[in-house]
This record gives C-alpha cells, structure tokens and sequence, in this order.
C-alpha cells in the first residue's frame, strides 16, 4: 500500500517543504517548539512538560502554546480548566494548564502575541515543527524509540508530516522516548549531524504503579500508540485482563463509556487508562459520571542523563550557567 500511495506522498512532502520555508514573525521571548517528525504518539506532552518544568525551576515564566487539536474554540484564548473542556481546547492543553499557563491558537503568531501579554519570559510550543508562522530559537523532535520515523515517506504513504531533508535543518536536537532500533537510527544520525540526542524513557507515577500491582484491569486508551498504556500498566505489575484501542484523540460516546464500564463490572476489573483520555471523558457533561470509575496512569520523562536537557536549555535558550536548570534529581525529568 506504500508504494501505491508513494506518489501522493512525494506531492504532499513536497508542499509541505515549500511551506516550512516560509519566514515566521519573532515573538518578542524565546520560543522553544517541541514537535515530532511523524504523525502518531512519540511522548510529545511529557517532554513539553518536563521542559516547562526545568524553566520554571529555573525562575522563568513558560507558557504553553498549542493548536489546540481536537477543540472548536480557534483562539487565542487562554485555556481555564474550570470552565473549558476537551471539546473546546483539545485534551492536551488541559494537561498543559496544569503546570503552566496555556493558550490555545490556530494562529500561532496571535497565540505568541497573547502569550507574552500574559507574562510568559519564554513560550514553549506543543507541536507545530513544520509550521512556519512563528521563528523558533530552539527545537526539539520527540521520537518514539520503537518506531522512530517509520519507512521514511510522507503521509499518506508514510508518518512523516514532510520529508526528513526538509525537517533535519530545522532541528536542534531529538528526544528519543524508549528503546528501540528506530530511535536508535534517528539519535544515529542527529548525532551525525551534530545535534543532541538525549534518550529517554516513560515510566509510570510510582503512587499509581503501587495501586496497580496486582490488579486484573481493563485498559483503554484513544491515543497515537495505545500500547503504550498497555506496556505501562503492566510495569506497573497489573495484570491486564481485556485491552481497547481506539483513534488518537477518540471522542468517547456514552455508547463506548456504558460498554467498558459494563465489562469492567461483570468482570470485576479496574478501568484505566491515560491522563489524555480521561480528559476528554471527565470534561465532557454525558460522560462525566464515567470518570469517577476510571483510573489514570501519569507518566514522568527519565532522562539517562539528567541534566542533558537543562544545559541545552541554558546553553540555547537564556545564555545561563547549566546550574540554574540543575534541580532535578539524578536521571529524573
């Protein structure tokens, strides 16, 4: 099917590269965009959070900008949890909003502006590599270690947003999440370029690994790689007794709601699944009582080696000494 759909591919790669050759507006604050090469889960939040995370400790002011994928609000607005939903902004910057302010933009360069009117020092965009509207001072792709960067063709022949030729230029470093001879081939070759290649990888909240260990569960998630939940809960030493996977970003109906809920029972298992996915279930009034049901598994970002990411940041970003984004204990986000 590749090869057939090769053709459409090298159109839209193609199309693709002419526009991240556009020049992009400054935003008046460091941007710093974490963004993936493909389409598809590859760890994209986690690492925008552990980035936001090593800024503020630092003492800088991160706000979060993102599309708002999956929402119908267009923006900009700032995303407030207490009154909008994954309907209204996207499931991902409502786990934003919890560390950081967060605005949501189909305009990014709007989003930028009402960013630094809401005192952000530096903007950190969740995704948005191959967008061109806004000039970045550093980039980082997220890469999924198992899968790394597919067959190397463009959608829809392929997972690639637009061909490597036209996104390795543009990059500054990769954050490769998991093991895995795809991601070893990617932090290969970045390391060929010249650029960092810090490798990582997910591991569960240790409060909701010790919940888990034991228990039979069903386990379902709507995201780019649902079997990334899966592989988490049984490190957590649970044991998973039924699996559903359902499209990234999924809208749950009360259909599917009513029907886990009811296997769960009759099989006397624990729902649970990711953070993203309980979002869009708690914030949506039809489902809302369904969450109380639904156990979320947090992930945190363990670098191999801990300070990899807060002296690019110093180096790149704020011209400071690597200390003041030190805070972080041995080999943790």
């Amino acid at each position: 099917m590749a090869n057939v759909l090769r053709p459409i591919g090298l159109v839209y790669g193609a199309v693709a590269a002419r526009r991240m050759g556009r020049r992009g507006e400054r935003a008046g604050v460091p941007v710093i965009c974490v963004g993936n090469f493909t389409v598809g889960g590859a760890g994209k939040t986690p690492t925008a959070l552990a980035v936001a995370q090593r800024l503020i400790d630092a003492g800088e002011r991160p706000v979060f900008l993102s599309r708002g994928y999956g929402g119908r609000l267009r923006g900009p607005v700032r995303v407030d949890p207490t009154r909008h939903g994954a309907l209204d902004v996207g499931d991902e910057p409502l786990l934003l909003a919890r560390v950081a302010p967060t605005i949501i933009a189909r305009n990014r360069p709007a989003g930028a502006r009402l960013a630094v009117a809401e005192g952000a020092s530096v903007i950190v965009m969740d995704d948005g590599l191959q967008n061109p509207s806004l000039t970045k001072d550093l980039t980082i792709a997220v890469v999924d270690g198992q899968t790394g960067v597919g067959n190397g063709l463009c959608l829809p022949a392929g997972p690639l947003r637009a061909p490597l030729s036209a996104q390795w230029p543009r990059v500054d470093a990769v954050i490769v999440v998991g093991a895995g001879a795809g991601g070893d081939a990617v932090a290969h070759e970045a390391e060929r370029r010249g650029k960092r290649a810090i490798r990582t990888r997910l591991e569960p909240d240790p409060a909701t690994a010790a919940l888990l260990r034991g228990r039979r569960v069903l386990a379902f998630a709507g995201i780019g790689r649902p079997e990334k939940l899966f592989a988490t809960v049984e490190a957590c030493g649970a044991q998973i007794i039924a699996r559903r996977a359902f499209p990234d970003h999924h809208p749950f109906t009360v259909r599917d709601m009513a029907a886990l809920a009811m296997q769960a029972e009759a099989d006397g298992l624990a729902l649970v699944t990711t953070e993203k996915d309980l979002a869009r279930v708690e914030t949506a009034p039809a489902l809302r009582a369904y969450a109380p049901r639904i156990n979320p598994v947090p992930v945190q970002l363990v670098m191999d080696d801990g300070g990899a990411l807060g002296r690019m940041l110093a180096d790149r970003i704020l011209g400071r000494s690597a200390d003041a984004y030190a805070f972080e204990p041995p080999g943790r986000s």
